[in-house]
């Protein structure tokens, strides 16, 4: 089920009367069947593998946590993660890692083409497989003591808003929450409701309009020029976070209308002044997955710095690779990889030029040139993100660093004033930074909490209009760029 469905629309309404309308104790039933129902919406049999690894988990964290040897509680989390990392590898990464097994065997000489099996990915596989993970881990860690009820455990692994794109929640935040009674606050709720209603206006208003302008050129990348192809990956840039920050705004919303708390998933990632902080803003929940679960098991930083640098390239070329089993995804991960680590060198380089010759430019132009490099860096990478095929991403990096001239700029100017499309997409993603700008700084809500309530909702009725008339919400609705993750 799509949160930019009618049938979400009429499923939001009834789920959250209808928890409110019952009794405490029946709430968590309630809400695990809503959860399910919500994902078999997708593809019905898929539930059984969540099923599976429900029962794995629930059992291997009270194992986890009544083992007296600490090597029984390794051997109780490994059967977890064995299960897990299982199901990701086998429904995710089967047909690539045959693929690519096959290719060597060729340049080898040997018989191996056992065919691929050419599975359907689960809808939002990887979210809750390392959800479902940092349980058992948490428990093994002893942060996290083993949940005895297995309704409220599976309702943890199945809580709707975000089971299937995130954010990735950890069980000390979310587990408590399923036992606490919630009470219906006003406050609350339209606060929840405002950021529903926002995240659907960056889905439908902005990414929406910018995904058939990106395909126009990424489908056929042969016809277009350097700079054309260098606009369509900026605007893939802006469409990717409308889309994903979109509906990390609405499961949080959501979330919050019913009073649970999730966590933060984005904040302005492309004002990074560098990559480490791009990726303390951009899927927040995954980043720091990452940092706890991998990034510090392999050392973290305290470490030699050669294998420091080692381990944050493999943090990333990881990362690439688990949003998808393809090489263009792989290397997305890797460029990231490398420009964390040629940032430690550029770091301390500056770091060496005394600090006099360091001011000569007032530090708000330095900061701005720092916030163009790092997004011209992100956005080259995204060129990986977006292509179908590492050839096709080749193609593209190849134009786009070369195939300029004084007549393909003149071109592309030429159509972008002509594009009324274009123009008017331009003035929503506009009016969405200016937004962010008041809400990164908290002052929005305070600042129209200030306003006369005429004034208030002349806002809010002029965002559902623009909602109304200008979002792609009369065609079949579009799936969220990483439900296929």
């Amino acid at each position: 089920m799509l949160f930019n469905s009618f049938q979400f629309a009429l499923f939001f309404p009834v789920v959250v009367i209808l928890y409110f309308l019952l009794p405490h104790k029946h709430r968590w039933w309630f809400l695990l069947g809503a959860s399910a129902y919500f994902y078999m919406a997708f593809v019905p049999s898929y539930i059984l593998i969540l099923g599976a690894t429900i029962v794995v988990d629930y059992f291997a964290g009270i194992w986890i946590e009544e083992a007296r040897s600490s090597g029984r509680k390794k051997t109780y989390l490994l059967l977890s993660l064995i299960a897990n990392i299982g199901f990701l590898v086998f429904f995710k990464y089967f047909d690539f890692l045959n693929t690519n097994l096959s290719g060597l065997a060729d340049m080898a000489g040997w018989n191996y083409s056992p065919g691929n099996l050419k599975i359907i990915l689960p809808i939002g596989l990887s979210f809750h497989t390392f959800q479902a993970m940092s349980y058992t881990v948490e428990v093994f860690r002893g942060h996290q003591k083993a949940e005895r009820h297995f309704g409220i455990y599976a309702l943890y692994v199945l809580f709707y808003p975000q089971l299937v794109a995130g954010p990735i929640e950890r069980p000390q935040n979310m587990l408590h929450q399923f036992h606490e009674e919630h009470f219906i606050d006003y406050q609350r709720v339209t606060d929840g409701l405002k950021l529903m209603t926002w995240g659907l206006f960056k889905k439908v208003v902005i990414a929406d309009r910018l995904a058939p302008m990106v395909s126009h050129y990424y489908n056929s990348p042969e016809r277009f020029s350097g700079p054309e192809l260098a606009l369509a990956t900026v605007l893939f840039a802006v469409q990717i976070f409308c889309d994903f920050s979109g509906y990390s705004d609405i499961a949080i919303g959501a979330a919050q209308v019913m009073g649970f708390k999730l966590m933060a998933n984005f904040k302005r990632p492309y004002l990074a002044l560098s990559i480490s902080e791009f990726w303390e803003r951009w899927h927040i929940s995954l980043s720091t997955w990452f940092r706890d679960y991998l990034y510090i098991p392999l050392g973290g930083r305290r470490v030699s710095v050669l294998r420091w640098q080692i381990n944050l390239f493999i943090v990333f070329l990881v990362s690439g690779l688990w949003h998808g089993a393809n090489w263009t995804f792989v290397i997305w991960g890797a460029l990231h990889g490398v420009y964390r680590v040629a940032e430690i060198y550029i770091q301390k380089l500056w770091g060496a030029v005394p600090e006099r010759i360091q001011l000569i430019p007032p530090l708000w132009i330095l900061q701005i040139f720092q916030r163009i490099f790092v997004l011209m860096l992100v956005c080259f990478a995204w060129v990986f993100f977006r292509s179908p095929s590492l050839e096709s991403a080749l193609f593209v990096t190849g134009k786009i660093l070369t195939d300029w001239s004084y007549s393909s700029i003149s071109e592309i100017g030429n159509t972008l004033l002509g594009n009324d499309e274009f123009f008017i997409t331009l003035f929503f993603i506009l009016i969405m930074e200016v937004v962010h700008y008041f809400q990164e700084r908290g002052s929005l809500r305070i600042l129209l909490a200030k306003k006369h309530f005429s004034v208030r909702w002349a806002l809010y009725v002029g965002v559902l209009v623009c909602i109304i008339v200008f979002g792609q919400i009369y065609q079949k609705p579009t799936e969220f760029v990483y439900f296929k993750f």
